[in-house]
């Protein structure tokens, strides 16, 4: 059977939180990375969005046919996630013992992906266009840098003591929050947070999930993406 086949883009967080999940899942995808300025028709027939992450499940073949569009397409980040972990959770990053945590925490992640990215996306125009309310802008997002920050000083992650689903798809945006004016994060009054992301950064795991790989397009070279 064909691997899935996920379409990525190396810098992106909502395609660097499904690779992540991919490979804490250790399920084998068949990795394609792309630029969203050259996007592989391909791509734009497995999903109209024609954003990454894109997994296309049991795609047999490279080419594009009809028989391509009866295959599974999942086109949401956090689903490319739930589906991977779902497949395969040996951290158990889902705690499926305690099934109104994962609720808590999709809550939690939706609450993000809509507000805290909203905040995110008017932090980096401000900086990248000196406006004149960047500390406005700051101050928005921190209201949610607060909160993740009280988590950590109640437990090692975000949601306890064990790393979690909600671990893993914050920490992109935490990371481009972090990178946005490194000077004034590094001496920001958040030391668990920094500590926690500052471990994930670390680790070989992120090392491994952001290695560069030839673009799809150009090599068109079959990289296997698995967790090890």
């Amino acid at each position: 059977m064909a691997l899935p086949i996920l379409y990525s883009l190396r810098n992106c967080p909502y395609a660097m939180r499904a690779r992540i999940a991919i490979f804490k899942s250790h399920q084998p995808v068949a990795l394609r990375d792309v630029v969203l300025s050259d996007k592989p028709p391909e791509m734009i027939l497995a999903s109209a969005k024609a954003t990454v992450p894109i997994l296309v499940i049991s795609q047999t073949d490279n080419s594009i046919s009809k028989e391509n569009a009866k295959c599974q397409v999942i086109d949401e980040s956090l689903d490319v996630m739930l589906w991977a972990l779902n497949s395969a959770d040996p951290n158990d990053l889902l705690h499926r013992d305690s099934p109104e945590v994962l609720t808590q925490m999709l809550a939690f992640i939706t609450e993000f992906d809509v507000e805290f990215k909203r905040c995110l996306e008017a932090y980096k125009c401000a900086k990248r266009y000196h406006e004149t309310n960047i500390d406005e802008c700051r101050a928005a997002c921190e209201h949610y840098i607060q909160m993740l920050e009280l988590r950590l000083t109640a437990h090692k992650f975000l949601s306890s003591e064990r790393e979690s689903l909600l671990d893993i798809a914050l920490l992109p945006f935490i990371r481009q929050f972090a990178r946005i004016e490194r000077q004034w994060y590094l001496q920001s009054p958040y030391p668990n947070l920094k500590a926690w992301l500052n471990n994930y950064l670390q680790s070989p795991m992120f090392t491994k999930v952001m290695a560069k790989y030839p673009l799809w397009l150009d090599s068109a070279e079959k990289v296997v993406f698995v967790g090890k």
